[in-house]
């Protein structure tokens, strides 16, 4: 147990619900959603606990110079900011809070896989042009399809559950062997989904060694063509090598809420042609990464997070 009070700065701007529940498991709160990432290191000093989202990546440069630091709460569910081995050699506890944004996940992937199937978005934009294209629209159903989902921990498992009430068979992969089989999608090989998938879904973090993990060479070694889903981290995907599947027929149509260069201006020319390809094509949906971005998910964050401090405070280790 801590014997004194224990501060925490906030950097990013949160839901208001944040500092209440913080208080009131004793934390005293210095919110400043206005420090711009070059002032965060010198305003550490003095504080036990730093919650961030996405404003400045967490390196042990920043770390150095604060051993009164003991947690980093991440407010979100990605921790792909965060130098893990640099909090782990000055003994700072991560929490993330993956479980408070799942749900949102969950059913924003199902959107996606709904109005890609069905043409949503295309049949709209041409109804809204006086054109009234029925036959052009015919859409798939998702029953009777076997969907592959790459990931099964918090993410995966909201998607499998939503998919219960289609008559579809789940098959879900991951290669974290603590991962518990449930009700909602059967555990298998990558080798079975590959063989039987109609669509695949990714719901991995991105780490240095998953970079690109779906590519051509992975995404031509599935039997069938496939509807693709990412709603994960946009680097997991080689989206060059998307296009061109895109434009053989192997991937049917793709619906990516993520992207690996997130800041528009500044894609590169290569990254600019890529891109051009997608928002023309009729068969790709994007939103701008709010998979997990709801009203009811940025308050659940919040909840979540204050519940792994207050466990952490409980019993430091």
């Amino acid at each position: 147990m801590f014997s004194r009070k224990i501060s925490c700065l906030i950097i990013d701007q949160m839901h208001s619900s944040i500092i209440p529940m913080l208080e009131e498991i004793g934390l005293i709160v210095s919110y400043q959603p206005e420090l711009k990432a070059a002032e965060v290191k010198n305003a550490l000093p003095g504080y036990d606990g730093l919650i961030v989202r996405s404003k400045l990546r967490i390196t042990e440069e920043l770390l150095n110079g604060n051993q009164q630091l003991r947690f980093i709460g991440r407010a979100g569910a990605g921790v792909d900011n965060i130098d893990e081995a640099a909090l782990a050699k000055y003994h700072i506890k991560l929490l993330n809070a993956p479980e408070g944004n799942s749900d949102a996940v969950g059913e924003h992937t199902l959107g996606m896989l709904l109005a890609l199937l069905r043409h949503m978005v295309k049949a709209d934009r041409e109804v809204r042009n006086y054109e009234w294209y029925r036959e052009a629209n015919r859409g798939e159903e998702i029953m009777g399809k076997t969907i592959g989902i790459i990931g099964y921990g918090n993410m995966g498992r909201a998607f499998a559950k939503r998919l219960r009430g289609f008559d579809c068979q789940v098959l879900a992969y991951d290669n974290d062997s603590s991962i518990q089989a449930d009700e909602h999608a059967t555990l298998c090989s990558l080798e079975k989904i590959e063989g039987e998938a109609d669509v695949i879904s990714f719901h991995i973090p991105y780490t240095p060694a998953n970079r690109y993990f779906a590519n051509p060479d992975f995404l031509n070694s599935f039997r069938k063509n496939l509807w693709l889903l990412n709603s994960s981290r946009g680097e997991i995907l080689d989206l060059k090598g998307l296009v061109t599947l895109l434009q053989t027929g192997k991937i049917k149509g793709a619906a990516l809420d993520v992207l690996e260069n997130e800041k528009l201006g500044t894609l590169t020319d290569e990254q600019k042609t890529t891109f051009e390809y997608l928002i023309q094509a009729q068969n790709v949906l994007l939103s701008p990464h709010i998979a997990g971005w709801t009203h009811e998910s940025y308050y659940k964050i919040n909840q979540v997070l204050t519940r792994k401090i207050k466990s952490f405070l409980d019993n430091p280790i």
